[in-house]
């Protein structure tokens, strides 16, 4: 075998053992709170990674405790969620047209801004959303989670979105314009009919943030019936007499499965609209 063969092979050897031991972290963790799902008693600990015996009690246990709203959780994250991705793929969209397809003036400073804003974190801002939110008596409510939310979404997916229309050629635009479409005609049925990839991409982002967020929903929401349920889930274990991690890992279940069913469904359009939106800037 040449030396460049060789060099060949203990390249692709070498990758491939690094991502075996990827798969491995990744899958092990998930695997293990699957199996915890299903164990009987309240800990994860086990000496053996498969249990010696196998039940379903936890998950009937989380729609009929009466400690444990999880039903109502559920929808009121499902509520949230919904709502925060159509408003902020929406804002997204007008945004990154508008800086897309106009020349404007302080354009240029308006996309520096957006770059600059996105790359602080979101929790740097808490307070002041909070004594915002508390001077329009919005606290403890959804919808002061559901404005948040979607007025974040613009500082997040703009610039993707517009590197992504970039790539959709301006004759579409002009010969629509001289057959008398408008600007709103064109954004409607051309521009959207061929932005499935990136829509697909935020309407899915936008969607999980909410879905998981923590630290924001926990700041708002105070009453138990309002809760998201990654709020839910945490005062599940919070205290030391309700360390009741395997109902905890059956809600986590529960949590990750229509999630994982839609990135596993739409996985080929979300390449596609990062990769296209990525292009160009």
């Amino acid at each position: 075998m040449s030396g460049l063969k060789m060099r060949n092979f203990l390249r692709l050897t070498a990758s491939y053992i690094v991502l075996v031991i990827l798969a491995i972290g990744a899958i092990y963790p998930a695997l293990w709170i699957i199996l915890g799902s299903v164990r009987p008693g309240k800990s994860l600990y086990s000496k053996t990674l498969l249990p010696e015996s196998y039940t379903l009690k936890h998950y009937s246990e989380l729609f009929t405790s009466q400690s444990v709203l999880f039903g109502q959780w559920y929808m009121n994250t499902l509520k949230v969620a919904i709502f925060s991705m159509l408003l902020g793929v929406l804002l997204t969209l007008l945004t990154s047209y508008a800086v897309s397809r106009f020349r404007f003036r302080g354009r240029k400073t308006a996309l520096s801004t957006v770059l600059v804003l996105g790359m602080f974190p979101g929790f740097m801002s808490m307070i002041a959303i909070f004594l915002l939110l508390k001077e329009l008596n919005l606290l403890d409510t959804h919808i002061a989670l559901i404005i948040v939310y979607a007025s974040g979404a613009p500082l997040g997916g703009t610039l993707i979105a517009k590197g992504f229309f970039d790539t959709i050629p301006r004759s579409l635009d002009e010969a629509a314009r001289i057959d008398g479409a408008t600007n709103f005609a064109v954004f409607t049925k051309i521009i959207l009919p061929l932005s499935k990839p990136i829509l697909t991409y935020m309407a899915l982002t936008q969607f999980v943030g909410p879905w998981v967020d923590f630290i924001f929903a926990k700041l708002v929401l105070r009453t138990k019936e309002k809760w998201t349920l990654a709020v839910g889930m945490w005062d599940m274990v919070n205290a030391n007499q309700n360390s009741n991690f395997t109902l905890f890992a059956a809600g986590a279940v529960l949590i990750a499965v229509p999630i994982t069913i839609l990135f596993m469904f739409l996985q080929r359009l979300l390449v596609d609209g990062l990769t296209s939106g990525a292009s160009k800037g």
